[in-house]
């Protein structure tokens, strides 16, 4: 059994408070479920959290598994009934434990069992502090997850989104499911385009603190926080270059809004890379960092154009509609998500960039700022309804939904992290 040692998720996260609680609601099931027991983990009855409660909420919530109710608790030692298991519709079994040691952090241990060939699939052990039983949790519900359907799970990532309540502005970051929500920024101005660094260890954002849009570029771990672009005129929607060297932003420095590239550490002077009597405006890099997608009107109509990323022509993307703008690129680099008006829609559209081939994948009517997971399975995006502005996730085939609310009032701008390390 491999044994881990979690590093202090919140030694990431200062100098933040804890802030508002979200809600979420999901919809629809994957178009196979995979059977599981998930036993209650055994414990010493000294353990604050209930880890696999939050184990078992993860793997629900992805639409890809069907829980089989186990109400005994079963450490990762226990003898199985496979045959009862079997009975009952269970594939797979997920027992462990969780004790509290002597210098106050906690030792969780797990195994998943096959329950058809009756063997044990693996397990391992982790040791993490009060503050990350929950974080452990997401950990193993990864590691269940990628055992068995081979891909990685997303449950330990966390989203960055701004809310509003009355006249204050927060970037906060929370996890997936919307809990441990954090606030780095809390300020009495707009926030927008927040944009997560490839290690997850940075975010870029617009603020409006010093009365006009300028791009800054926030350190979780230091609080540290720096103006990157502030030129003249507007300085808007930063987007990383997947080494984490260069930000892409949408500058008005010499006249119309145009696409350039500058160092994140806002080191030199900016670098135009479009040139057109247009407005270009969020640009997105290429996973491999070759090329950029952005939205452009030099076509009569808001659309979205390819460019390499060493400057040259542009080719459109987009032709479905009239309006499709706020391009993502899925982290494979196969598939494009954009906003697209149709029927007086604004609705989110997946986009199969080989065969062209397009899924609308929202419903309300009035979407923006779509986010791709990094397993590409999942899509947040902003939408509205009922006078609310809320956070939506859905699986790229559609067929799950998770509405994330929040009491501390409208919550938007979503931008999905990094896999955690």
């Amino acid at each position: 059994m491999r044994h881990l040692v979690l590093a202090l998720l919140g030694a990431l996260l200062l100098p933040f408070a804890a802030s508002a609680q979200m809600r979420i609601d999901v919809s629809g099931v994957g178009a196979t479920q995979y059977p599981i027991a998930i036993a209650r983990f055994a414990t010493d009855g000294r353990v604050p959290q209930d880890v696999s409660e939050v184990v078992r909420g993860d793997l629900q919530r992805s639409g890809a598994f069907r829980i089989i109710e186990q109400a005994a608790a079963m450490s990762d030692t226990a003898q199985i009934d496979f045959v009862d298991m079997r009975r009952r519709g269970a594939d797979a079994v997920l027992t462990g434990s969780v004790a509290r040691l002597a210098d106050g952090r906690y030792d969780i241990r797990y195994r998943l069992s096959d329950a058809v060939r009756q063997t044990t699939l693996g397990g391992e052990s982790l040791v993490v502090a009060e503050a990350d039983l929950r974080y452990g949790a997401h950990r193993i519900a990864d590691w269940v997850y990628e055992k068995l359907t081979g891909e990685k799970g997303i449950f330990s990532t966390r989203i960055a989104f701004v809310s509003k309540q009355g006249s204050r502005y927060k970037l906060s970051i929370a996890d997936w499911d919307g809990e441990n929500v954090v606030t780095p920024l809390n300020s009495p101005e707009p926030i927008i385009s927040p944009s997560w660094s490839r290690d997850g260890s940075r975010l870029a954002y617009v603020s409006f603190e010093s009365k006009k849009p300028v791009v800054y570029v926030h350190t979780l771990a230091t609080g540290q926080r720096k103006a990157v672009a502030n030129f003249k005129g507007s300085n808007s929607a930063p987007a990383w270059s997947p080494d984490g060297r260069t930000l892409a932003v949408a500058l008005t420095i010499d006249g119309l809004s145009q696409i350039y590239l500058i160092p994140s550490d806002g080191s030199a002077p900016p670098k135009r890379l479009t040139t057109s009597t247009s407005i270009d405006t969020e640009p997105v890099f290429t996973p491999d960092g070759s090329a950029l997608y952005f939205t452009s009107d030099r076509g009569g109509s808001p659309q979205i154009y390819r460019m390499p990323v060493s400057g040259g022509d542009a080719s459109r993307v987009t032709f479905s509609a009239t309006y499709n703008v706020s391009p993502r690129i899925s982290p494979d680099g196969r598939s494009l998500a954009y906003v697209s008006r149709r029927d007086g829609k604004f609705l989110v559209v997946v986009r199969d960039l080989a065969s062209g081939a397009e899924r609308v994948l929202s419903e309300g009517g009035r979407e923006e700022s779509p986010s791709f997971a990094p397993n590409g399975r999942w899509i947040m995006y902003a939408t509205q309804a009922g006078g609310r502005d809320s956070l939506v996730a859905a699986s790229v085939d559609g067929r799950v939904r998770q509405r994330l609310t929040s009491n501390a009032g409208d919550i938007r701008e979503p931008t999905w992290g990094p896999f955690s390390n």
